[in-house]
C-alpha cells in the first residue's frame, strides 16, 4: 500500500517518493516551510522533523530563557557571591607571597636537581681550569700568577749574567749592597701564599662559610684580591683578611 505525502496528504507513487525525517513526501512537495524552496536529501536540513534550507534554519537560542526574570535573579546573585569569595581569598592569601606554591614537593624537587646540576659544572670546571694551570692546586697560584713567576725567571736569569758568581758559602742575614748601584731584584712574589696582587679587588657583602675543601670563607667586608670569573656564579680569588685561596660566591660579593 502505497504511503500518503505528509504535506498534501496524497497517496505518493514509488517514482516520485522521498522518504526522509520519518515522512514520505512528494519530490515537489519536499520543500523549506520558509521560502517553498525545493529540497533534496544533500541540501536540506530537519528541525522538528520539518525541511528547511540552510538560510532559514531555525537558530538554537536560549536567549529567552536567561532574559527570565529568575534567571536574571540567579545570575546576579552568582556574580555577587564570586566577587565576595574572591575578595576573601585575596584578603586572606594577601602578604604570603608565593610560598606556598615554592614549598611543594615537585617544586623542591626541580629545584634540588637544579642545585646537583650546578655543583657538577662547578667542578667541571674547576678541575678543568687546575689540569691547564698545575700551580693552582700545588701552590695556589692562578693562571696570572703562573705568568708572573715565568717573567721573573726570565728577569732574573738575564740579570744573574751581569753578577758576579756567588761564594759556596751560606747567604748572610743581610746581604751586602752590590756595586755599581745595580740593586739585586725583589722577593718573588711567588714566596707568598695565594695569587700575586694586582687583579680585581671585590667586597663581601655576606657571610660565607666554605663547603667545600677548595673554597674560601669569609666575612661581610672582607675584601677579597685578586679575583677572577670562572662562570656566572663562581670566582677565584683570596680573602685579604685570612690569606686564604680559593672558590667563592659570585652573587656574595660586589666589585670595588
Amino acid at each position: 500500500m502505497n504511503p500518503s505525502c505528509a504535506r498534501c496528504g496524497k497517496i505518493v507513487y514509488p517514482t516520485e517518493k522521498v522518504n526522509c525525517l520519518d515522512k514520505f513526501w512528494h519530490k515537489a512537495c519536499f520543500h523549506c516551510e520558509i521560502c517553498k524552496m525545493t529540497l533534496n536529501m544533500k541540501n536540506y536540513k530537519g528541525y522538528d522533523k520539518k525541511p528547511y534550507c540552510n538560510a532559514h534554519y531555525p537558530k538554537q537560542s536560549f536567549t529567552t530563557v536567561a532574559d527570565t526574570p529568575e534567571n536574571l535573579r540567579l545570575r546576579q546573585q552568582s556574580e555577587l557571591q564570586s566577587q565576595v569569595r574572591y575578595k576573601e581569598d585575596f584578603e586572606k592569601n594577601k602578604g604570603k607571597g608565593f610560598s606556598v606554591v615554592a614549598d611543594t614537593p615537585e617544586l623542591q624537587r626541580i629545584k634540588k636537581t637544579q642545585d646537583q646540576i650546578s655543583n657538577i659544572k662547578y667542578h667541571e670546571e674547576f678541575d678543568k681550569g687546575r689540569m691547564g694551570n698545575p700551580l693552582v692546586d700545588g701552590d695556589d697560584f692562578d693562571r696570572r700568577g703562573s705568568d708572573d713567576v715565568a717573567n721573573y725567571r726570565r728577569s732574573s736569569q738575564s740579570s744573574q749574567q751581569h753578577q758576579p758568581p756567588a761564594s759556596s758559602s751560606a747567604y748572610p742575614q743581610h746581604p751586602p749592597q752590590p756595586k755599581y748601584g745595580y740593586q739585586e731584584p725583589a722577593a718573588p712574589v711567588s714566596s707568598q701564599r695565594g695569587p700575586p696582587a694586582g687583579g680585581k679587588r671585590y667586597r663581601a657583602v655576606y657571610d660565607y662559610n666554605a663547603a667545600d675543601e677548595d673554597e674560601v670563607s669569609f666575612q661581610d667586608g672582607d675584601t677579597i684580591v685578586n679575583v677572577q670569573q670562572i662562570d656566572d656564579g663562581w670566582m677565584y680569588g683570596t680573602v685579604e683578611r685570612t690569606g686564604d685561596t680559593g672558590m667563592l660566591p659570585a652573587n656574595y660579593v660586589e666589585a670595588i
